[in-house]
């Protein structure tokens, strides 16, 4: 019983990493729908092994360095894959296709591509930064990944089921500036929203309720492609609110 109660959390975090995988693979056999559940299950295991650990009291070194490994292929590589896939502007349908879109790659006749892993890149630099910052207990410096996952896969799924945001995924100069802003907020020193009560005064929570107001307000208006943009207004608040942020 103790093995169960002590791993519990950890084979969360293990499903996350499980869940982020298969997400990364649908997402190069260009099945967009199943790589948004995996994301969306992804999120929700991230959330639960941490409740988990501190309800079990299982919290150890282990599940942080797991918490962040998992966290590294579902909100990090997926990510980066998104820019990749988009910038090639190849939907891949099967098994066979996707081998020879990766020898194109190989090629180096489409090194464009690989920028979006910068995404990637920033996204390990990120989580490895948070793991040693003692100071992000109420507040994050910096975009988290799993926000920046749902920004950057959230414009690139609207686009692809709804034709929101076209101007973008026409445009390969405009998808790189998205890596590279994408890229500097993972590492920016902007304070953003962490929803953890520090206490329950109405003053002290007035950025986490501007968020879920205009969050809810912003989905009911533009449903799917709307999620995108939820980030984005979140980015907005943080930065309205830097200073009643500690």
């Amino acid at each position: 019983m103790n093995f169960i109660k002590n791993n519990l959390a950890n084979a969360i975090t293990l499903g996350n990493l499980f869940s982020g995988s298969v997400g990364a693979i649908h997402l190069i056999l260009g099945d967009y729908q199943t790589t948004a559940i995996c994301i969306i299950l992804s999120l929700i295991l991230d959330f639960f092994d941490g409740f988990v650990a501190r309800a079990l009291k299982s919290n150890s070194n282990l599940g942080v360095q797991l918490d962040s490994l998992a966290d590294m292929v579902s909100f990090g590589l997926i990510p980066g894959l998104t820019i990749v896939v988009a910038l090639t502007g190849v939907e891949i349908r099967n098994p066979l296709e996707s081998i020879n879109y990766a020898s194109k790659l190989a090629d180096g006749h489409l090194w464009i591509p690989y920028l979006g892993l910068f995404i990637t890149l920033f996204s390990c630099l990120r989580l490895a930064i948070f793991n040693l910052d003692e100071d992000q207990k109420y507040y994050f410096k910096g975009l988290n990944t799993p926000s920046n996952t749902i920004l950057i896969f959230g414009l690139f799924y609207a686009n692809k089921e709804v034709g929101s945001f076209e101007f973008l995924f026409e445009n390969q100069i405009y998808l790189i500036l998205l890596t590279a802003i994408s890229s500097w907020f993972l590492i920016s020193p902007i304070k953003m929203i962490a929803m953890k009560f520090k206490s329950m005064k109405l003053q002290d929570n007035y950025p986490k309720l501007a968020l879920l107001i205009g969050s809810v307000i912003i989905l009911i208006i533009f449903k799917s492609a709307g999620v995108p943009m939820v980030i984005i207004y979140y980015i907005l608040i943080s930065i309205i609110f830097q200073k009643q942020l500690k």
